[in-house]
């Protein structure tokens, strides 16, 4: 890839997993009694058809890992398992109780934290109070993430046997030197047990997840992880940038200085000697940062035009309404965004006094979900339209004005009212949507809010 690119486009920008950005949500007009009747309306609009996807978040860390930007609470009192169990499931009864009908679960994630921080009877508990109170859609997929150092077998098989499919493990990197300064000490051999065990059980997708642009990392150790890895197959792999944002996130990321930090242009190096090495090894570039082999059905959705992608990723397929739960959650109604508030304590007293336990969130209008249209397309599809009148918006000659120069650098192509990404421009997909980013484009962040594109 050209440096001078790199150099051109690796601004600080947005991920996208939503329209608009969380920095711009407009929390001043938002409540709790329109966020209930924006989730009511899709839910009527939707959930005979599609179903819901719901999101449960696990805080609990056994350690901090210092390139983790989730929120968590480290301890090893596990007494703190059962009373957010309670909470949760608590939380999830307030939400049956606003929907008319029982909702059917068509997608389930476990996300944390570290899930399996959780004991394999406590994760049943929790799931089987989930789906106590509602139906499963026929094409339903649950998915968790596992810790390699402590998924353990009774883990894998008892959500298996609740109906879970599909396990991610955070590998990140198997360099030593690297594992230490990101405080993640975790050998191959435990990711292979792991690994091997829930393709044993039955699990039809497993995901690793690594990262490129760590602390001390060369293109020689993101080399040697995907060795490795290739010795084991996952059916997908997300290879994605770390984003080093200390000033959002806390003291975890301030243990090493930025002069650690692989260099733009290194880090750009890594991203495609990894890209190369996945394509070698028979895995296809999906949306951005993700891989996936031709039977997973990540790939099958790209190819179908049926992926998605929403606060968990990359999906397979789409809902219309994604509910959160747990401290910190982000739900989605498509009209509407919250977010739960991120203090377990604050959490707790929410749900004991009857009051779903959102603090901030956003009404879309008709222009944010045109543009939220839009980028998703560009996400999902690396292209979009306005040929359709519902998808033009006032400051589309703004927008074709900044695209215009992606052109010419060759980074996208017009078609007829429309766009598409070229390969080379793939990697710069973040800076096209910042393109359609009008709320961005009116207002640059007064702070650094972001982590950066390239």
């Amino acid at each position: 890839m050209c440096n001078s690119l790199v150099n051109k486009y690796n601004v600080a920008g947005p991920r996208y997993t939503s329209y608009p950005t969380v920095p711009y949500w407009d929390n001043a007009s938002f409540s709790l009694k329109k966020w209930k009747e924006s989730l009511s309306m899709s839910f009527n609009e939707s959930n005979g058809e599609e179903g819901i996807s719901l999101y449960i978040h696990l805080p609990f860390c056994e350690s901090l890992c210092t390139f983790c930007g989730c929120n968590k609470r480290i301890t090893k009192r596990h007494d703190v398992e059962e009373p957010y169990i309670n909470a949760v499931l608590k939380e999830w009864n307030l939400y049956c109780e606003l929907l008319t009908g029982r909702p059917k679960i068509k997608e389930l994630h476990i996300g944390g934290g570290t899930p399996t921080f959780f004991s394999s009877e406590n994760l049943e508990r929790l799931i089987k109070g989930i789906l106590r109170k509602a139906n499963l859609a026929d094409d339903h997929e649950f998915s968790f993430e596992g810790h390699p150092n402590n998924t353990t077998r009774e883990h894998l098989q008892t959500l298996y046997n609740l109906g879970f499919s599909r396990v991610s493990f955070g590998v990140q990197d198997y360099n030593e030197t690297v594992q230490k300064a990101i405080h993640r000490i975790q050998p191959f051999e435990n990711v292979k047990q792991a690994t091997l065990i829930a393709r044993e059980i039955g699990y039809t997708s497993i995901g690793h997840d690594i990262i490129f642009g760590l602390p001390f990392q060369t293109e020689a150790h993101v080399a040697k992880t995907i060795e490795l890895t290739k010795e084991l197959m996952p059916d997908r792999i997300a290879f994605y940038s770390y984003a080093h944002v200390p000033w959002l996130k806390g003291n975890g990321q301030r243990g090493y200085n930025e002069s650690n930090l692989p260099s733009g242009d290194s880090k750009r190096a890594q991203y495609e000697l990894g890209k190369e090495l996945l394509s070698d090894a028979g895995y296809h570039e999906v949306g951005m940062d993700h891989f996936a082999l031709e039977t997973d059905s990540l790939y099958k959705a790209m190819i179908t035009n049926e992926l998605h992608r929403n606060f968990m990723g990359y999906t397979a397929s789409k809902t219309q309404a994604m509910i959160g739960l747990g401290v910190s959650s982000i739900s989605d109604s498509w009209y509407g965004f919250s977010q739960n508030v991120k203090g377990i304590e604050e959490y707790y007293h929410l749900v004991e006094q009857n009051i779903i336990p959102v603090y901030r969130g956003h009404n879309l209008n008709t222009e944010d979900l045109i543009v939220r249209q839009h980028i998703l397309n560009l996400m999902c599809d690396f292209q979009t339209s306005w040929a359709d009148a519902t998808l033009y918006i006032e400051e589309l000659k703004d927008i074709v004005f900044k695209l215009r120069e992606m052109e010419i650098d060759g980074l996208v192509s017009f078609e007829k009212e429309g766009i598409k990404i070229t390969q080379k421009g793939q990697p710069f997909v973040r800076n096209v949507c910042m393109a359609f980013d009008v709320l961005l484009q009116r207002k640059q962040p007064e702070t650094r809010l972001f982590s950066m594109t390239v």
